[in-house]
């Protein structure tokens, strides 16, 4: 009442009553919609082999007399609401449990009542009110039914599954594919039992394959909170399209293929000269695009004692700007899985990152660190030798150290072997992290530091001296 009194009802909506074949029922029924401009008045009555036993102890006929009394009242009542456009809808309800002979049988005596046209449509709907088969099943009904329903191009025939099998969303849609022309069902599958087949499945699905489903549900994440509050009940984080945790992944090898998937479109973008959101999406294990449905990818990896080198990676690229070569992706994921085992839960983004400069990033702080790099200085001859004096702190005493070499990384290793530290660069990666005049390079050195093989990261405005700091961390790493 308080929608059409308010005029709460969109003209391009009708609003749906449902009402069981009983007359104090009907007639408060059609008291409820009086003003309303369009309703559909949907009238039901069991028909199945168990509650004619059970529940009304009737044979068929009777069974059929109260459907068909039913359907003579709400004709009858429509002059009680001048100015509404109803339609009817009829529903043999507990379907699944009902003789499709006589499911048809009862639809037909109904329709005999309401004689609906082409023009006006009668709404003939095929609860699944319980699941007690196989979606096939259900769909070979639905196309028995398609097959032998009187005033077939006058019905518009209707499912609606619940999910007590838990395969309402297949019932419908291969429902839908024998014959059938519209689906009942709720947000976020709410409703009796194990509730209803759930609309924001069907449509995404649809959408995951191509098709709009013409329904916006680019604010995924408002609707669910609106059913939760309206509802009281929460929605599962594992619920398809719409919980918290439907596009993230906690497996390593799964995040190594999102990471591998989201780099292989940028590349194709950049080949083509677009941009990533004009071409294709194919990301592994991400059916539709996240931000299609308001999300965004921060939540796409998240990182446990489960994860991997890809989702690390990942974090630490998309948060932090760092591209981690890839075996400094491997080591510093066993970093990370330690911390994990050791702490168990979940790393964030932001802890990641602790753990990432108390590993690598050289620091004043006395809880470790041999070695801190004050200022650097260099010089280089034609034939392509580079002199280096750095200054650095060792066990906080300031020393001057000198060496020379084909590069100035080469030079400054060789000022370490003369301070006594063996060091050699096996590999180096380097990149910007930002543009502009402010911005920051990384550089990533592998090395042998007195027997052992470990990364070093630096993080400078100077391409040189990030290098540098790089060395200072392998070598910090090896001996703290």
């Amino acid at each position: 009442r308080e929608l059409i009194e308010k005029d709460l009802i969109p003209d391009d909506v009708v609003i749906q009553v449902l009402t069981q074949a009983r007359e104090h029922l009907i007639e408060r029924t059609y008291e409820s919609i009086k003003g309303a401009k369009q309703a559909i008045v949907h009238l039901y009555n069991s028909t199945s082999t168990l509650q004619r036993r059970v529940v009304f102890g009737l044979d068929k006929e009777g069974i059929t007399a109260i459907a068909v009394e039913g359907a003579k009242l709400c004709q009858k009542l429509v002059e009680t609401v001048p100015g509404t456009d109803i339609f009817f809808e009829y529903s043999p309800e507990s379907y699944t449990g009902t003789e499709l002979e006589y499911a048809a049988e009862v639809c037909n005596a109904v329709m005999d009542v309401w004689q609906p046209s082409p023009d006006w449509k009668t709404i003939i709907n095929l609860p699944a009110t319980i699941e007690m088969a196989s979606p096939n099943v259900y769909a070979d009904s639905i196309e028995w039914m398609h097959r032998n329903l009187a005033y077939r191009d006058s019905v518009v025939m209707s499912l609606h599954p619940h999910n007590d099998r838990g395969t309402a969303v297949a019932a419908a849609e291969l429902g839908y594919l024998a014959g059938a022309d519209r689906i009942e069902g709720t947000l976020f599958g709410n409703g009796e039992r194990t509730g209803n087949v759930c609309l924001v499945t069907l449509g995404l699905n649809l959408f995951s394959q191509g098709v709009d489903p013409m329904i916006d549900f680019s604010e995924i994440d408002e609707i669910r909170r609106t059913v939760e509050y309206a509802n009281q009940l929460r929605v599962p984080e594992r619920h398809p399209y719409g919980g918290d945790l439907v596009y993230t992944a906690f497996s390593g090898s799964h995040q190594d293929a999102i990471k591998k998937g989201f780099e292989h479109m940028e590349r194709e973008a950049s080949s083509a000269g677009k941009s990533v959101d004009e071409i294709l999406w194919a990301v592994p294990y991400l059916p539709i695009d996240p931000r299609d449905v308001g999300r965004t990818y921060e939540a796409v990896i998240r990182v446990n004692s489960q994860s991997g080198k890809g989702g690390v990676a990942y974090i630490m690229k998309s948060d932090h700007s760092l591209d981690l070569p890839r075996r400094l992706q491997i080591e510093f994921s066993q970093v990370v899985q330690s911390k994990t085992d050791s702490e168990g839960g979940e790393v964030t983004p932001e802890a990641m990152w602790q753990i990432f400069e108390d590993e690598y990033l050289p620091s004043d702080r006395a809880a470790w660190g041999r070695f801190s790099l004050r200022s650097m200085a260099q010089s280089s001859n034609v034939e392509g030798t580079n002199e280096l004096e750095v200054t650095m702190l060792d066990h906080g005493t300031e020393v001057v150290l000198t060496g020379s070499g084909n590069g100035p990384i080469a030079a400054f290793c060789a000022a370490m072997a003369a301070h006594g530290v063996d060091v050699r660069v096996l590999d180096y990666a380097e990149h910007a992290m930002s543009a502009g005049g402010d911005a920051r390079a990384a550089a990533y050195l592998e090395c042998a530091v007195e027997g052992k093989v470990l990364w070093g990261v630096g993080i400078d405005p100077n391409i040189l001296t990030a290098s540098l700091k790089a060395v200072v961390s392998a070598v910090n790493r090896a001996i703290r």
